[in-house]
This record gives C-alpha cells, structure tokens and sequence, in this order.
C-alpha cells in the first residue's frame, strides 16, 4: 500500500476514496480498522472512522489504531481525511488527532492543514475559510447541530485544540510554485510551526501543495488535498495504470436523510417533486411511539425513489435540542436510520442513498459493512460504493447537486 488515510467520517472517506479511484488508484475504503491484512493489490487505503465529534480520548484512540495497521501494511505517506468546512468544536478533534499522529509517526517534517475542495465551493483565503461566496461563520455552518463554525479563521481555530503554535502559508507563496511553497512550509517548521494552515482556491493550487509536501510523511485536509497525489506516485513509478469497472445494482431504491444541512433541505425539496416522502417526528421517537418497521413498510409500499428524512430547518433542531438533549436526540435519530437501513436490506433493497455524515456511518455499522469499493461519481466528493450486493451513496450533509436523489438513483443502477 503506499498511501494510508484516517478519515474521521463515512461519507468524507467516501470522497477521498473517489479522489484518489479518479486518480488511477486502486482504492477501498475500509470500514473501521480492518482485522486482517491488507490486500497487496490495493495501493490506497482509506480507514473510515466515526471520530468526528466524540470525546477527544476517543478519537485519538482510534485514530492510533488505524494509524497502526496503515503502518503495518507499508504506506509511504498517511492523510488524516477531514471535513472540507472543517467540522470540530474548540477542543478538537482534528489538533488533538494530528498532534497524536506526528507524535506516533516521530516526523519533524512540516504537516500541511488544507481543508479546500474547489468543487463543492470550499476556499481558503488569508487563512480563512469560504463556503462559496460566504465566510465559513455566515454560511449556515453556523448553526451546525453538533460542530457549530462560529470562526472562519482556521489559524485561530486550529490554535484552540492544539498545544503547538499554528503555521500559515499564504496563496501568494503557493502561487510561486512548489519549490517557494515548500521552502516556505520548512521555515514555519523551523520557526516552531510544524502545523501550517496553506491557502488554496482551486485545483492547481492543491497539485502545487501535494507536489510541495512530497515525502512529507504527514497531511491533513479535505478530500481536494489528494487531488495531485496520484500523478506524484506515478511520476515515481510507484503506481501504474489501473482500469476502474463498476457494476451497479437493479433492485428497488430507498433514500434516507439525516442531514440537516441546507443543501440537503433543498435537495430534499427538490426531491418532493418527484417521488413520495415520510418526515419522522422527532417528538415520536423520543416517545418511543413509531418503530423502524413503520417506515420500512412505508417505503417498500411506495412508488419511485421513496425518501425517509428528519432533515428540518435550524429553529426546529434547536427546539428539539433544547426539549430532549442535542446528543439524545442524535443519537435516538441515528439508531432509528440504522434500524431502518437494516430492515430495508433484508427485505430486498439493493440501492441505499443516505443522506448526512452521522446518519451515513450509523447505516454502514448498523448493517455491519467492512469495506466499500469505490465506484462512479454522483456529484462531486460522493461516488457510489460497493458492498456485497449492496450499492449505495454516503453523502456528507453539504455536498450534492438539488437533484441529488434522483441523480444517485440513476447512476447506481446498471
């Protein structure tokens, strides 16, 4: 294997896995730390954590685990895959993950932070981070039910959850090129400043970040930082040519959102155009007063792409949050779509779109998944992936087109 990725969510190493299968690599992306050896053929391996906002103890753990099995199965370089909007609270988890994992690696190489990925609108300017045309703090991250982005500067952010002061590259010295954008990542390392944010704002500037950070053991970012690797371990004759082939499925489809983001509160309102869907209330669940078997029924009886969502707009959240609890209530919602996600597949479903990072990896443990094989893009940073008979689409809360549902639908059949 030559390059090993930590990603601290489902639907996030989903995307990586894409990047790098887009790539040329042979890419699969593991759910959890694998039991056994890798398979030598695979030459990108992506171990997919729910560490994102659990206790910081938690995540390090964890993520230390995976770190040792990529070791063992002899990556020459490791990425910590995480959200492109940098989800995480004034604790962590992403300072206290990448402080672990420089410490276990023993590297004193600079360790890039770039969390950009052009495609979905996500830039990084002067340090801060932009969500299209809007600071990451004005664009509806604000509200986030769990990781709320109160802070565009992620110099001042990732400085709360570390013990180290944080670096910075700007994009004028990126856009001299790879030579002055690695002499200026060394000199923040030479001057206390291992961890360095590096601005980026499109394609060509990720290609000249990777080119700049090659041989650096350590990279910390979105799914967009991986762009340029695959032609760097080509270049080296690490990598050869590889022909991707997919197989989609034919069975019945069911979507399932969680998410509560506003770009799927509008893919989900696009999505009422064109097939049937059920809201579960939030006040039954806490009740105990509706099972998963409700909505099962429901969906199979349904015409179409049948759609199960909680998604609702920040008031409602908030209101339920304040009610019952903001953990109890995500973690009624994510234990009901994993119920719900297994009693659909065992009843026949062959393709599964679901809908927001938490609710995508209570799905992929809930149906007990080990390892995904990466297939065609839907959207930019969500591919369809393979397990078994099983095709389905992961994708983060912010990511998709407003036709998403339908388009996924699509381009996971045959």
């Amino acid at each position: 294997m030559i390059l090993g990725a930590i990603g601290d969510d489902f639907t996030g190493s989903s995307d990586l896995g894409l990047m790098l299968a887009d790539g040329g690599m042979k890419t699969v992306q593991y759910v959890g730390v694998p039991d056994g050896p890798a398979d030598p053929a695979v030459e990108a391996g992506v171990i997919a954590l729910k560490s994102r906002s659990i206790p910081v103890e938690d995540a390090v753990r964890q993520s230390l685990e995976a770190l040792e099995w990529l070791i063992a199965a002899g990556c020459k370089q490791f990425l910590f895959k995480i959200c492109s909007t940098f989800d995480s609270t004034p604790e962590g988890n992403i300072g206290p993950v990448t402080e672990a994992l420089v410490k276990r690696l023993g590297t004193q190489m600079p360790v890039v932070v770039c969390p950009v990925f052009p495609a979905t609108g996500r830039t990084l300017y002067m340090g801060h981070l932009f969500v299209n045309d809007a600071l990451l703090s004005e664009s509806g991250l604000e509200n986030h039910p769990i990781n709320p982005m109160t802070d565009p500067d992620i110099r001042r952010w990732l400085a709360r959850q570390t013990t180290t002061p944080i670096g910075h590259v700007p994009l004028p010295r990126v856009r001299f090129g790879a030579g002055a954008c690695r002499a200026a990542l060394l000199n923040e390392r030479d001057e206390g400043r291992q961890i360095a944010i590096v601005d980026a704002i499109d394609d060509h500037d990720l290609e000249v970040i990777a080119e700049a950070a090659e041989g650096f053991p350590l990279l910390v970012g979105g799914s967009g930082i991986a762009l340029g690797l695959p032609d760097l371990f080509r270049r080296s004759g690490l990598i050869g040519a590889n022909v991707a082939t997919w197989d989609g499925a034919e069975g019945r489809a069911v979507a399932l959102s969680g998410s509560c983001s506003k770009a799927t509160r509008a893919q989900v309102k696009e999505h009422a155009a064109i097939g049937p869907q059920r809201k579960i209330d939030t006040d039954e669940v806490m009740a105990g007063s509706v099972s998963a078997d409700t909505f099962v029924d429901w969906a199979l009886a349904a015409d179409g792409l049948p759609l199960v969502y909680s998604s609702d707009d920040p008031e409602a959240v908030a209101a339920a949050q304040k009610k019952y609890g903001g953990a109890k209530v995500a973690h009624a919602l994510e234990n009901l779509f994993g119920e719900i996600a297994r009693g659909l597949v065992a009843k026949g479903v062959e393709r599964l779109i679901v809908a927001g990072g938490e609710t995508s990896g209570a799905v992929v443990t809930a149906l007990d998944l080990d390892a995904l094989e990466i297939g065609p893009k839907i959207d930019p940073g969500v591919p369809a992936v393979r397990a078994g008979n099983l095709v389905l689409a992961l994708k983060s809360g912010n990511f998709g087109a407003p036709d998403f549902f339908d388009k996924a639908m699509k381009v996971m059949g045959r």
